[in-house]
């Protein structure tokens, strides 16, 4: 097993310090208009203090109306370069690398921030309307511009969002995307606009710009087999440089019956990467169950909660192999004191029994 504290060479792009990738994590904390804001600066850089080889910002929307959240990161205007440049340049001097998440919720965009979310296919239920033909092209392009935006800040890599349901997840699923266009029908078909995506951002990114992608196998109308499938060809194109995969929790089995009795994280490491990395996300919570990431097969470690519970878990694992996050609910002061500001806190509660309740007024 390869130990989480040994360095790791990628194909593109510097090297990691260590196997700890700090997950994308909504937080809510920047302006309305997609502007950095303080918090979320001094949260992210807080985190890079605290030990992780890459430091990821929360998803970054690549278009105004592909805003997954209030107070999201943006990443599809030149206003948001200088706040975008600020938060790298202090990423990389605490010692991580700097990536940007590049996302866009496709129908999971709240109504009362983009309007009518747009979709792959016409949705009823979220009222979402089909993306035109030329819309996917310029979707397609905005991801791509996006990574040349973060480029330019200074970022060393970016991460394509691919999961958890939003836009490019609604394209791989064939409950979802109903397109009978070159986009719709086979899966080679909706994987299609990933693979463009990744494409473009190796024709206008310099040569050792580092890309990510991060895919779910499951729910959100995706199948575990077809996922595998785009994974076995992302993986042989060796195009990107890590895959980050979304578990929700990395020693679960699938939810499919008949592909229980092994973990799901087993499907993905047993496919050959070349010299692509593997990581995984999903409840990992302390130092044992990073290392059994690794031992599983990953090559790194993704880590979300534990991350908002402690910004130096990194270091705190290095200090102590046996160390494990704290108990949750959490007060209102230990999250304050790990550089979470009153807006992320409020969003974490709605995380069940993650925020202590405040005592009521006398």
């Amino acid at each position: 097993m390869t130990d989480l504290f040994s360095p790791m060479t990628l194909t593109r792009g510097p090297a990691w310090k260590n196997r700890f990738m700090l997950a994308p994590l909504t937080n809510t904390q920047s302006h309305p208009d997609g502007v950095l804001s303080d918090e979320e600066f001094n949260w992210l850089t807080k985190r890079a203090d605290g030990g992780f080889a890459l430091t990821m910002t929360c998803a970054a929307h690549v278009e105004a109306r592909g805003q997954g959240f209030p107070g999201q990161l943006g990443v599809f205007d030149d206003k948001h370069l200088e706040g975008l440049t600020r938060l790298s340049t202090a990423i990389k001097a605490k010692g991580a690398v700097s990536s940007v998440q590049i996302h866009h919720a496709g129908s999971r965009s709240p109504k009362e921030l983009v309007g009518q979310p747009v979709c792959p296919s016409d949705e009823p239920k979220s009222g979402s309307r089909a993306l035109l033909p030329a819309e996917v092209e310029a979707l397609r392009d905005n991801f791509i511009a996006a990574a040349k935006r973060a480029e330019r800040a200074g970022f060393d890599g970016v991460e394509i969002h691919g999961a958890h349901g939003y836009i490019l997840a609604q394209f791989l699923s064939s409950e979802i995307n109903k397109r009978d266009d070159k986009w719709g029908g086979s899966l080679e078909n909706r994987a299609r606009l990933i693979f463009e995506i990744i494409d473009g951002i190796r024709r206008e990114c310099r040569p050792d710009f580092q890309l990510g992608l991060r895919l779910s196998p499951e729910r959100f109308g995706l199948k575990l087999p077809e996922i595998h499938d785009v994974v076995t060809e992302i993986l042989s194109q060796g195009k990107i440089d890590f895959l980050d995969m979304s578990l929700w929790d990395y020693a679960k089995e699938p939810n499919d019956e008949p592909y229980k009795g092994r973990t799901l994280m087993s499907y993905f490491t047993d496919i050959p990467r070349g010299n692509v990395r593997l990581g995984a996300a999903g409840k990992v919570m302390s130092a044992k169950d990073a290392r059994s990431v690794l031992k599983a097969g990953c090559d790194y470690v993704v880590i979300g909660r534990a991350a908002i519970l402690r910004h130096d878990i990194v270091n705190r694992i290095r200090r102590d192999p046996a160390y494990t996050s704290p108990p949750t609910p959490v007060t209102i002061q230990h999250l304050k004191d790990e550089g979470l500001s009153p807006r992320f806190i409020q969003y974490m509660r709605q995380w069940p029994a993650f925020v202590e309740d405040e005592p009521a007024a006398a």
